[in-house]
């Protein structure tokens, strides 16, 4: 089995130039969104319509959001607002996407376009997209993982 790399990255603390010449300098042709609101005022140059334009524009690239990978609401709430610990967090979101077979469910050939997973966390350790990047490498085998 050839291997394949997925990538990640965050886009908080990061300015619109950081971020697009970070994804263009990977190579970066799909970004894949994990994210469960990805409409936010919040969010910047990283909301959906505007990340769709800027992505063609800046990278030649596809944006496509993927709700297979992205937590339930309650999760977040609990993890955000109620403080609840990251190790509960990650269990359930594990079990989650577990649940969901999402290593049936998408492609792992889809991949062979370079991917990135698309979160708001500037780092990879204390979010989603980590669990499930490290979930589907262990579920295809042969995949690198890299955390731009």
């Amino acid at each position: 089995m050839a291997n394949l790399t997925i990538y990640s990255i965050g886009f908080t603390q990061r300015t619109a130039e950081d971020f697009f010449d970070t994804l263009r300098n990977a190579g970066i042709r799909r970004l894949m969104d994990v994210r469960l609101n990805n409409t936010s005022q919040l969010a910047a140059f990283a909301k959906r319509d505007d990340l769709r334009f800027f992505l063609r524009e800046i990278c030649n690239a596809d944006y496509v959001h993927e709700p297979l990978l992205a937590p339930k609401q309650e999760m977040l709430d609990t993890y955000r607002k109620e403080k609840g610990s990251w190790a509960e967090y990650e269990a359930r979101y594990l079990a989650l996407i577990s649940e969901r077979r999402v290593e049936e469910k998408l492609s792992r050939d889809s991949f062979a376009v370079p991917t990135a997973l698309l979160c708001s966390e500037f780092t990879a350790e204390h979010c989603h997209r980590r669990i499930a990047m490290e979930y589907l490498s262990h579920a295809w085998g042969g995949v690198s993982l890299h955390h731009l």
